[in-house]
């Protein structure tokens, strides 16, 4: 509903029964929302809430009395139903307020008293059902700071469901992106005024300029953490991730309206502490999300066999930062190894299977919304630390030695909820049942109180029975009408004076006793004591578990890192990885490296591939045909390196790796039509990205760059390029290729070299041997390729002809015997001494003068193609 609608609906507020002015106030006051108003049974929406629920979850549109004469719009769903349509809504951006009755129906004069209790929107969910088990929920926000002209972003990220609260300030858009698309949040807040710039795919929510106040912020900051000030946690001279941080708890209070006891650290981050991926490298590595937007046939679908949901979120940060500190990267490599040398590690998967996931039950008891089960889940996953730890104790790792001395076996919390929880308790404590037997003597007793009533009314039902001679009466009990004693209308001439007719039905009469009556009243007084009292100390048992936050955080934590190493080494063994060696010097050696996640799809083997770069080899030009596995060997080396900064083992048989601050990778033909920009726009953006922001330790990635435009200008941009990377930037660089005349490059810059994927030639046909050998291709077999694709024969056929005529054509003289093969590699040689130049001596010379004046050194591509077009003039004239 807009706001203004609202405003309308309320003007004729007046007109409406108290009930809808009810809901015309409470939806007043939160515009924004769709509001799930409880009657009853169902969460109800009116007005255009209800219209946009109907579309959005597919449920019938009704009306329930009029406004202004018009039928009001009213659609609604079974409360007990609501989780199945919450995570539909949610994962379209939508926020809900749900709106229960806070006051007692037996008091209420008029409707009974609601408010809205909880907001839901997509980034503050901390519920089970509405969560993606292996992927964190993060909730953003984003900042701008201005200073002497120059603007620093500021981003603070918090995931509700477990605590984390990280911080970081970055001094470009371009950083800002690259960290958004590396977080990829559930919902992002900015501020209303922004003009950055933010990918649809996102849920964003614009709060108003002040929130964003440093001040302000700072005191949100410390009054949640419980400091004077923000010095002990490093960002004191980031001022615009402060401010995030505090318009982040701002809306955080607002949407939960309880206190956040979990969230009790803050964590700065810096872009320098992980290798740098932009967006583009992100989706062209296929990290966690295919090119085709799911989760098949991604890195993570490879390398993810952990035990737990924690394990499996860890995971998924270590590879969406790899890391650039060595020591910890080593440290993760050692214990991998001391998993697979020192016992078998299915014992430790298995074990690691009965634990729950107790980071995000935790945060449930810190925000009072943990359900019975989550405290059964936690009891019954505390109880396996003990062989989780004994397991551990056999190995003499370092790490491994210090995340088991994390992992706290709480034997006192497992004590407390064994006495508290019953062994399977139902999902919600509302109809009781949770509390186990003799854990308070007041509830066994008003619990005896009802389990006696069913001895009681058999007893009853006897005894009247011979009393009255009617055998077909029966004492009874219903929530309506309580208890009740029924006899068929046939024996109504002998029912007793002192009977109290109660309820008549076609069949039957019901009556009550005086006795009956008062035994009715002390049962079901006592049952709802004994639910009262049930919630009562269900709610005392969460404020004493919140104690336990941060020691059980700890031990989550540890669990989570050892699930992960230990899949780390089931990995290795099972698909052959080896321990790589992390280096100080420059460069990266690879020894029969294979791409993980294609040889995982292949019936055949693997054909596997070396890499030797280092300062005197730092750009290999990749040439070979179209489908011979040139993209696929550029992508095996960034996902080798990339494996080995996160700790796991490599699909090598040796990998040595010096030390890498950025990947990028520049692979692959796309538009974006949301920005306008075409596919050739696309390629040259993401390669001055790269042009502009690689360095000495970077790993590039450039694949067929130019070939959106017209051949010269392809192949200029394409050597350019190179040349800078190679001089300029020094970058380690992968450069594929189909411009043949980029192979003359390594003649003139030593620190590139030419290699190819072979291929050969059987008849007509191509057969791809995906091996990678030293020197350029000979051909480009794109008329194979074509064949292969299933273009007709005919269409190979003539293209085939028109080739060879191109080829003839090339070879034959110009007309009154002139020829002219100009070379196009721009190398340092002299192409006047070619014999192929046989022209008349007046026109000879001047050419010759022409290219005497040229120092094709200081050429731009540019000036190149001038002075080829100033030739050809010469020739034409």
């Amino acid at each position: 509903m807009t706001q203004t609608a609202t405003k309308t609906a309320a003007k004729s507020a007046q007109k409406h029964t108290p009930m809808m002015q009810q809901f015309l106030r409470i939806k007043s006051e939160n515009p924004d929302l769709l509001l799930f108003y409880r009657m009853g049974d169902f969460y109800e929406l009116f007005f255009e809430d209800a219209q946009k629920a109907a579309q959005l979850l597919n449920i019938t549109l009704t009306a329930r009395g009029k406004s202004d004469g018009e039928p009001i719009p009213m659609a609604g769903i079974p409360y007990h139903a609501a989780e199945q349509y919450l995570p539909r809504l949610l994962k379209q951006g939508i926020s809900v307020g749900i709106c229960e009755q806070i006051g007692d129906p037996a008091k209420s004069k008029g409707p009974v008293e609601r408010k809205v209790v909880r907001i839901l929107t997509p980034g503050t969910v901390t519920d089970d059902f509405l969560l993606e088990e292996r992927r964190d929920n993060l909730l953003l926000a984003i900042s701008e700071f201005t200073n002497q002209h120059k603007s620093n972003y500021g981003l603070a990220c918090i995931d509700l469901s477990n605590g984390r609260f990280i911080v970081q300030q970055v001094n470009s858009v371009e950083a800002l992106h690259n960290e958004v698309e590396r977080m990829r949040p559930a919902e992002i807040l900015v501020n209303e005024n922004t003009e950055i710039k933010l990918s649809d795919q996102y849920s964003i929510t614009k709060r108003a300029p002040w929130h964003f106040d440093e001040e302000n912020a700072r005191n949100l900051i410390q009054k949640q953490l419980g400091t004077k000030d923000l010095s002990g946690f490093g960002c004191d001279d980031i001022p615009a991730a402060i401010t995030a941080a505090g318009v982040l708890l701002q809306y955080v209070n607002e949407t939960q309206r309880t206190a956040l006891p979990h969230i009790n650290s803050l964590q700065v981050e810096s872009s320098d502490d992980g290798i740098i991926l932009d967006a583009a490298s992100r989706r062209n590595l296929e990290l966690e999300h295919s090119l085709m937007g799911d989760h098949k046939n991604t890195l993570i679908s490879v390398l993810d066999k952990t035990a737990t949901s924690m394990g499996g979120r860890l995971l998924s940060r270590w590879l969406n930062k790899p890391l650039r500190d060595q020591n910890i990267l080593r440290n993760r490599h050692q214990a991998i190894d001391s998993f697979i040398q020192q016992y078998h590690y299915e014992t430790l998967h298995g074990v690691l299977r009965h634990i729950g996931d107790i980071e995000r039950i935790i945060s449930r008891i810190a925000l009072a919304t943990a359900r019975p089960r989550d405290l059964s889940t936690l009891r019954d996953s505390l109880k396996v630390t003990p062989e989780l730890n004994s397991i551990l104790k056999q190995l003499d790792n370092p790490l491994i030695v210090s995340l088991r001395t994390g992992i706290d076996e709480h034997h006192e919390l497992v004590t407390l909820l064994d006495s508290a929880i019953i062994d399977n308790p139902p999902v919600l404590i509302r109809d009781g049942g949770v509390i186990a037997e003799g854990f308070d003597e007041e509830l066994d007793e008003l619990r005896n109180l009802s389990k006696n009533s069913d001895q009681y009314l058999l007893d009853l039902e006897t005894r009247e029975k011979a009393r009255t001679g009617i055998a077909s009466l029966k004492v009874a009990y219903n929530r309506v009408h309580g208890f009740y004693i029924e006899i068929p209308r046939s024996h109504t001439d002998e029912i007793p004076p002192e009977y109290i007719r109660r309820q008549t039905l076609k069949m039957a009469e019901r009556f009550i006793l005086p006795e009956l009556k008062e035994f009715e009243d002390k049962v079901l007084s006592a049952r709802e004591r004994s639910l009262s009292r049930e919630k009562a100390l269900y709610e005392k048992l969460l404020q004493d578990l919140a104690i336990y936050t941060l020691s059980l955080r700890e031990t989550a934590q540890n669990i989570a890192e050892v699930d992960v190493l230990s899949n780390f080494a089931e990995r290795a063994v099972l698909l052959n990885y080896a321990k790589p060696e992390l280096s100080e010097s420059p460069g990266i050696n690879i020894v029969a490296g294979r791409h993980p996640v294609v040889e995982s799809t292949l019936d055949d083997p693997f054909v596997p591939n070396d890499l030797n770069m280092d300062d005197q080899r730092r750009m290999l030009m990749i040439t070979g045909p179209n489908m011979g596995g040139k993209s696929t060997y550029m992508r095996q080396i960034t996902l080798i390196v990339l494996m080995a900064h996160i700790g796991s083992f490599v699909p090598a048989e040796s990998a040595v790796i010096g030390p890498i601050d950025r990947i990028f990778t520049r692979i692959g033909a796309h538009d974006d039509l949301s920005t306008g920009r075409s596919t050739f726009m696309v390629e040259m953006t993401e390669a001055a990205n790269i042009l502009n922001n690689a360095t000495a330790n970077s790993l590039v990635l450039m694949d067929e760059i130019g070939r959106g435009t017209s051949t010269f200008d392809g192949l200029s941009l394409a050597w350019s390029f190179a040349e800078f990377l190679a001089k300029q930037k020094q970058a380690f660089t992968l450069f594929a290729t189909h411009y043949f005349e980029l192979t003359a490059l390594p003649e003139k810059i030593p620190t590139i070299a030419n290699v190819h994927i072979n291929a050969v030639e059987h008849g007509d046909k191509i057969v791809f041997l995906h091996s990678v050998k030293d020197g350029p291709a000979n051909q480009s077999y794109g008329l194979q390729v074509a064949q292969l694709a299933g273009v007709p024969k005919g269409v190979i056929a003539q293209a085939r002809k028109k080739l060879h005529q191109l080829e003839q054509d090339a070879r034959q003289k110009p007309q009154q015997g002139q020829t002219l093969s100009l070379n196009l590699g721009f190398a340092d040689e002299d192409p006047l001494d070619d014999q192929s130049f046989a022209i008349e001596d007046e026109l000879a010379t001047e050419i010759k003068n022409t290219l005497m004046d040229i120092d094709p050194d200081d050429l731009t591509p540019k000036q190149a193609l001038e002075k080829l077009y100033q030739l050809k003039k010469l020739l034409d004239e």
